[in-house]
Parts: structure tokens; C-alpha cells; sequence
């Protein structure tokens, strides 16, 4: 069977590079059904992700383009006798599958920023899990924890509409102000502002309100509430999205503020208060097939405990072996994992 090798790009972060060939591994094995025996190795002192496949069609070469953290392909050829002495690695092309270019999320740099390779991980895990009826078409992603739009900004890059939910109003606007200049820098057509919103003569807060119109490509939209996530469902009333990523708050202060409280009334940065709040109401914002993917800091809430959370508002778990490697350490308070629950058809 022919063997592969996907030569992992630098981390930026030094701690999340340590980590990410065994994270890759994983995220490879989850959307890349025709990979087999993926597994990190070492060629010549450089971490590559090696895997079989029975041949690489342009399907799945798309597939392996989008990995987050790849850098280049090769076909391991040669090694008669099993030495690899003689083993070399012959390059194969991967095609362009990024809508847009990745500075788009790259450039920001600020306190609190997940990492944009995770980010992308988070993403591609969880959209591979996506049944709905809107296969073939942009998807509706959701961020209910938006952030400046890290999330959001990747799923436009993938080619998905990107919708969010943010209780800091300070970082909706930053979002709307990177987005328009980011536009305009690169000369793309567009529709960008953040606008006040107004329902039943009550102020609602502002929005950020985007459109992208690409050359034979088909017009991208982005929505940002300002708002508290568990308000979520009547902020965007009866819309409903095939996939909702967000990255729980890690129960740590970064040096950014938010305005999300808890059932005490009080500021609440834990992401067991949050989440069994939120939870219920992301569920029912779900299309049927829709796929929910969260990251957390395990130290202040359990894997078993957030499967509970999901079960208990109609979701399904995705678990297996590669779904458990995934958790790595962010510093010495933060050990970081993710979780992927599904809404039955």
C-alpha cells in the first residue's frame, strides 16, 4: 500500500508546537477516512505525519490541503529492505482549497487568542461530523463565543458563512474594524459595519453585519451580535446552523474582560457555570445532522461531566480512540481538550 508523508507547518506558539503532531494525528484520522497507520514520525530530524492510503484522489487531496497545520506532501518511495536507508520522498501538489489568504488570521495579536492552528483543528473536526441537508453549500457556522472572530474569520477562509454571539462589546468592535480594513487592503468587494440593533422599540445592542462577493464563488456573509451567549437563540431567532464551535471561557484571567456572569449574577470565567446554562440553548439552534464542537480547560471541568451537559440536551458524543487525543497543555492552568456531540437526524 502506497505511504505518505504530510510535513506539519511551524507552530508560532513554542508550546502548542510541541504538541501538534500528536493533535494532527488525531484530526487526520477523524476527517480523512482513506488514511490508515497515521502516526507522527521522524525523517531525517523533522517531524512528518505518515500514513497508507490506496492512492490519493483529488477528493482527498482537497482534504489533506485543509489540515491544519500542513505544510507540504510527499509519497515515501524506495526502502526495499524496510531500512529506510534508501527511502525518498517524492512531492505531490496540493490544490488551493482556502478561500481567502491566511494572514486573515494570523495578522491579530492580542491577550487570550486561541491558537489560530487549533482554531482551525476545532473547526475541521467538527464540520466533518456535519449530516445536514446543506452539504454541497456554504454551511452555517456559529461562534456563541465569538471573541474578535478567530473562529468565524476560519470559517470564511474554508468557504462557510461565519455568525456569532459576543458579550464584550469592545472585542465586536475591534472585530469590525480589523474585518473592514483587512477588506480593503485587499481590494475585495464587500459590504462591511457594525449597525444598532432594534426589536420592538427595545435596543438589542450592535451587530456586525459582513458580506464577501469572490470571482465565481458564492457570496460569503458574517453576523456578530453583541449580547450574552445564553441569549443566543433570541438574538437570532429562528435560524438554525449546521455546525457551533466555540472555545469555553479556561476559568483564567488573559488580560481581556468579559461581561458573561453566571447564575450568581456575579462575573463567572468557569466553564462549568457557562456551559450548563449555554448548552440547552446552542442544542436547539442546531439543524438535525448539525454538529456541536467545544474546546475547554479541563482543570475546571471533566470530560465526563461536559458529555453529561451534551446527553442532557439531546446531543450525541462522538467517541473512539482518536477523539481522546486531543488534550495538551496551554500553560501550567490551562490543560486544554475538545469535544464533538452530534444532533440526530
Amino acid at each position: 500500500m502506497p505511504r505518505y508523508s504530510l510535513l506539519l507547518a511551524p507552530a508560532a506558539n513554542r508550546v502548542y508546537a510541541g504538541e501538534s503532531a500528536a493533535l494532527t494525528a488525531s484530526e487526520l484520522a477523524l476527517t480523512a477516512a482513506f488514511a490508515r497507520e497515521v502516526a507522527p514520525t521522524t525523517i531525517a530530524g523533522v517531524v512528518h505525519l505518515g500514513f497508507e492510503a490506496d492512492g490519493l484522489d483529488e477528493a482527498a487531496l482537497a482534504v489533506l490541503a485543509t489540515q491544519s497545520a500542513r505544510l507540504a506532501l510527499f509519497e515515501r518511495v524506495g526502502d526495499d529492505d524496510g531500512s529506510g536507508d534508501d527511502e525518498l520522498l517524492r512531492p505531490i501538489a496540493l490544490p488551493e482549497v482556502d478561500w481567502l489568504d491566511d494572514d486573515l488570521v494570523t495578522i491579530p495579536k492580542y491577550p487570550g487568542k486561541t491558537n489560530e492552528q487549533f482554531t482551525r483543528l476545532l473547526l475541521n473536526v467538527t464540520l466533518a461530523r456535519v449530516r445536514t441537508e446543506a452539504q454541497g453549500r456554504p454551511l452555517d457556522v456559529l461562534d456563541p463565543l465569538a471573541g474578535r472572530g478567530t473562529t468565524l474569520f476560519t470559517a470564511w477562509m474554508l468557504g462557510h458563512h461565519g455568525f456569532g454571539v459576543e458579550g464584550d462589546a469592545k472585542s465586536v468592535e475591534q472585530l469590525s474594524a480589523y474585518a473592514k480594513t483587512w477588506l480593503r487592503r485587499k481590494r475585495l468587494k464587500h459590504n462591511a459595519d457594525l449597525v444598532p440593533v432594534r426589536r420592538e422599540g427595545k435596543s438589542l445592542g450592535r451587530k456586525f453585519e459582513g458580506e464577501l462577493r469572490l470571482p465565481d464563488r458564492p457570496t460569503l456573509t458574517m453576523g456578530v451580535f453583541t449580547g450574552d451567549t445564553r441569549d443566543s437563540a433570541k438574538l437570532w431567532g429562528k435560524k438554525r446552523f449546521d455546525a457551533i464551535v466555540a472555545d469555553a471561557p479556561y476559568g483564567v484571567v488573559h488580560g481581556s474582560s468579559t461581561d458573561v456572569r453566571g447564575v450568581s449574577g456575579k462575573r463567572d470565567r468557569s466553564p462549568a457555570g457557562l456551559l450548563g446554562e449555554a448548552i440547552p440553548v446552542w442544542s436547539r439552534q442546531l439543524r438535525a445532522g448539525g454538529a456541536l464542537g467545544l474546546s475547554w480547560n479541563t482543570h475546571g471541568l471533566t470530560r465526563e461531566a461536559l458529555a453529561e451537559m451534551l446527553e442532557k440536551a439531546g446531543l450525541e458524543v462522538c467517541t473512539g480512540d482518536a477523539w481522546l487525543g486531543f488534550a495538551h497543555r496551554v500553560d501550567s492552568s490551562i490543560n486544554r481538550d475538545l469535544m464533538v456531540a452530534t444532533k440526530p437526524v
